[in-house]
C-alpha cells in the first residue's frame, strides 16, 4: 500500500528499488507485472482511503526465484523505503499455476453420453460430416434511434444490464436492454471501438462483438484480458466476473428520451 502524496513518484521508485533487489539477487523471474490502483482520495479522512494498491505478481518456471528473493526484497522495502508504503500481509509462497491454451481436437476423441430419465446412458457418436468454422455475417440492424437530440452524460447502466465471466484466457461480456428504442440506441452506441474507449484496458486486445436482435443483446468476447487464464491469476478479478458492472459504470451520452 502507497499512503499519501505523490502516490505515482512513491510506485515508480519502489518499482526501481525492487529492481536493484533482483539484479542483487543474481535472478529476476521471468515474468514480472506490477499494477497501482489508485483507490486514494484527496483529503481522506480514513487512512485507508488514503492509500492506493501496488500490486505485484511474478511467476518463473523455478519456485526458488519467486521466494525468499521476492519477500525479503518486499518487507526489507516496506520497512526502510519511502514514507507511507507498507504491505497489507506478508508476501506468501510461490504456488504452482496453470496455463490455459486454446487447441482443437477431434470430436471423436471425447465421448458424448446421453444420461435418460430413467438412468440409462446412450452413448452419441460424433457427427459424420461437420461444417468449417467460419465467421458469421451480423444480422441486419435496426434503424438508429430518432430522437430531439437531448442527452445526459450518465452511466450505461441506467440503461442497459449486463453479465460478465471468463472463457479461459478471454472475458465474454453480454450487454442487453429491455425496450426497442433502447436496443435501436445500444446497438449503434456500443460498437467495438466503444467499448475499447469504455474500458481502456481492453485497447489493444481482439474483441469481437456478437448481435443477438431477439435478445436485444450484445455479446463482446476480449481475448487475452485474462492472460494464460483464471489460474494464472494476471488480474485482480481473475474470473472477470464484474468487467460487466465496470462497464456499466461508465458514463457516456445517453439520449434522455430514454432515462
Amino acid at each position: 500500500m502507497l499512503t499519501g502524496l505523490d502516490i505515482e513518484a512513491k510506485a515508480a521508485l519502489v518499482k526501481q528499488q525492487m529492481d536493484a533487489a533482483f539484479e542483487a539477487a543474481g535472478r529476476r523471474p521471468a515474468s514480472v507485472e506490477w499494477a497501482l490502483a489508485r483507490t486514494d482520495h484527496v483529503d481522506a479522512a480514513v487512512q485507508e482511503e488514503a492509500s492506493a494498491l501496488l500490486r505485484l505478481v511474478v511467476r518463473d518456471a523455478d519456485q526458488d526465484a519467486v521466494g525468499r528473493v521476492v519477500s525479503g526484497a518486499a518487507i526489507e522495502l516496506a520497512l526502510g523505503s519511502v514514507p507511507g508504503f507498507h504491505v497489507t500481509a506478508p508476501p506468501g509462497k510461490g504456488e504452482p499455476y496453470g496455463v490455459f491454451e486454446v487447441e482443437y481436437v477431434d470430436a471423436a476423441g471425447v465421448p458424448h453420453v446421453a444420461v435418460l430419465p430413467g438412468g440409462g446412458r446412450v452413448e452419441v457418436p460424433p457427427p459424420a460430416e461437420t461444417r468449417e468454422l467460419v465467421p458469421l455475417a451480423d444480422p441486419a440492424l435496426p434503424e438508429p434511434l430518432v430522437h430531439d437530440g437531448r442527452t445526459r452524460r450518465a452511466p450505461l447502466g441506467l440503461v442497459a444490464g449486463a453479465r460478465s465471466g471468463d472463457k479461459g484466457g478471454s472475458a465474454n461480456v453480454g450487454v442487453w436492454v429491455r425496450t426497442d428504442a433502447a436496443w435501436r440506441w445500444l446497438v449503434h452506441e456500443l460498437t467495438v471501438e466503444r467499448l475499447r474507449e469504455l474500458l481502456p484496458e481492453t485497447a489493444r486486445l481482439a474483441v469481437t462483438r456478437h448481435v443477438l436482435p431477439n435478445l436485444l443483446s450484445l455479446n463482446f468476447v476480449i481475448d487475452g484480458l485474462l492472460g494464460a487464464g483464471v489460474a494464472a491469476q494476471a488480474r485482480f478479478d481473475p474470473q472477470a466476473k464484474a468487467v460487466g458492472e465496470w462497464l456499466r459504470a461508465r458514463h457516456l451520452d445517453i439520449p434522455e428520451v430514454l432515462l
